[in-house]
C-alpha cells in the first residue's frame, strides 16, 4: 500500500519540521499534540514555515489538532515525533484508535521504545493488526528559530531503521523509504537502540556543565563548548561499556565515532582520527545549538531515563558491568531529585522482565 496520509504525534522540533517538509513535498498530513500552547502558535500562523539551506518555506498541514482519534483515522503512516517519556501516554492515548494495516514509526525509537510502545499496546488490549519500526536517531536535524518556525540543519544520513518483530523488517522498511529515502534495515530493534548517540552524549555534557547550566541558564553552545575534552573521556568511557552490553547481546556494534559519521554529523578527519572530542568539536550541523537553560530537560529525562537505564538494565540482565552509566544514572538522579532506575525505561517496561537473554534473537524477530 503507498504512503499518502500521515499523522504525525508530537508538535516539537522534529514533529514540525515532519510535518511542514511532508506536506511540502505533498503528503495529506495531520499533525497532533496534546499541548493546547504548543499548537496555539502553529495554528494562528496557519502551518509551520522552515528554514533549510537558506531557503524558507511555508507548509499548511491538512489538520492540527489536539484530538488523537481525528488525526491517526485513516492515516496509513503514524509517525511519533516526541520524547520517549512520552510513548506510554501516547501508546495507550493510540490504542483505542488503531486500525489494521496501520504502520506506527517511532522517529526515534531511542532505546528500546518499539519493544516499550508494543507492551503498552498489548496491555492496552489493542487487538488490530499494527506495524512498528524504529530509527536510530530524528530524521532532521533541526530547532526552533521562532514560533512556528524550524530551522533544518541537516537531514540524518543513512539512517538506521528496525521493525518490531523483525520479521517485518524488510517490507516496513522498504514502505518508510519511500518517504524517507535515507533510511537503511538495521538487524532488528535493538540494533538501532543500542545505537543510541543521544544517550552517551547528552547525560555527560549536562552533568558536567550543570553548574554553567543553572549559573549562566545556557548560555553556551552545548556541543562545540560544553564537550571538553574531559566530558569527551566520559563519553568513550560510556561507549565502551556500551560495546560491551552490544556484543553480549549478539549485536552488529559501532563505535560512537562511527555512528556519528555515518549519519553525516562530522568529518572524515575526525572519522579517522576515531577521536571522540574531534568528532563533536567537528560536527557542523551541531556547531550552533546552544544548551539548555535548566537540568529540567529531556537530555536527563529522557537521555538518562530512556537511554541509559535501559541499556544499564539490559548489561545487568547479560551480565556486564557499567560503572559508568551507573554514576551517570546515580548523579543525574540526585541532581534532578527523580530516581531515573524506577521512573525510566525497565526489563519490565520493555517487556523483557519475564525473558531469558538466550531466546532474545527469536523474540526480536517473531515478537512477544
Amino acid at each position: 500500500m503507498a504512503i499518502q496520509k500521515i499523522a504525525i504525534l508530537g508538535a516539537g522540533n522534529g514533529g514540525c519540521a515532519a510535518a511542514a517538509d511532508l506536506t511540502l513535498r505533498g503528503y495529506e498530513v495531520r499533525l497532533y499534540s496534546r499541548s493546547e500552547s504548543t499548537l496555539k502558535p502553529i495554528i494562528e500562523r496557519g502551518g509551520v514555515e522552515i528554514v533549510e539551506g537558506g531557503k524558507k518555506s511555508f507548509a499548511r498541514p491538512q489538520l492540527m489538532t489536539k484530538e488523537i482519534g481525528a488525526a491517526v483515522s485513516g492515516a496509513h503512516l503514524i509517525v511519533i515525533v516526541a520524547p520517549s517519556v512520552g510513548h506510554e501516554y501516547l501508546g495507550k492515548k493510540l490504542a483505542p484508535h488503531l486500525t489494521d494495516g496501520q504502520v506506527i514509526f517511532l522517529n526515534p525509537g531511542h532505546t528500546g521504545g518499539s519493544l516499550h510502545l508494543a507492551t503498552v499496546l498489548r496491555s492496552s488490549g489493542v487487538r488490530a493488526k499494527v506495524k512498528i519500526c524504529e530509527t536510530v536517531t530524528l530524521t532532521y536535524i533541526c530547532r526552533f528559530t521562532g514560533l512556528a518556525r524550524v530551522e533544518i540543519y541537516r537531514r540524518t544520513a543513512d539512517l538506521g531503521c528496525a521493525a518490531f518483530p523483525g520479521k517485518f523488517a524488510t517490507e516496513l522498511v522498504a514502505q518508510i523509504s519511500e518517504v524517507y529515502p535515507n533510511i537503511i534495515l538495521a538487524a532488528n530493534v535493538l540494533e538501532t537502540g543500542m545505537s543510541n548517540i543521544n544517550a552517551l552524549m547528552h547525560p555527560a555534557g549536562m552533568v558536567g556543565n550543570a553548574a554553567r547550566i543553572e549559573r549562566g541558564l545556557g548560555d553556551f553552545y552545548f556541543y562545540r563548548d560544553g564537550i571538553t575534552p574531559a566530558i569527551a573521556e566520559v563519553i568513550v568511557a560510556v561507549d565502551e561499556e556500551r560495546l560491551k552490553i552490544a556484543e553480549k547481546l549478539g549485536l552488529r556494534p559501532l563505535s560512537f565515532v562511527e555512528i556519528f559519521y555515518r549519519a553525516g554529523l562530522t568529518s572524515e578527519g575526525a572519522r579517522s582520527s576515531g577521536s571522540v572530542y574531534q568528532a563533536i568539536r567537528e560536527s557542523g550541523p551541531n556547531r550552533t545549538i546552544k544548551s539548555p537553560k535548566t537540568l529540567d530537560h529531556r537530555y536527563l529525562h529522557e537521555d538518562v531515563g530512556y537511554g541509559l537505564v535501559p541499556m544499564a538494565e539490559l548489561a545487568r540482565w547479560v551480565g556486564v558491568e557499567t560503572p559508568v552509566i551507573n554514576g551517570l544514572i546515580a548523579i543525574a538522579s540526585r541532581m534532578n531529585r527523580i530516581d531515573y532506575r524506577v521512573e525510566g525505561l525497565t526489563l519490565e517496561k520493555m517487556g523483557l522482565s519475564q525473558a531469558r537473554p538466550e531466546n532474545l534473537s527469536r523474540l526480536l524477530q517473531e515478537g512477544f
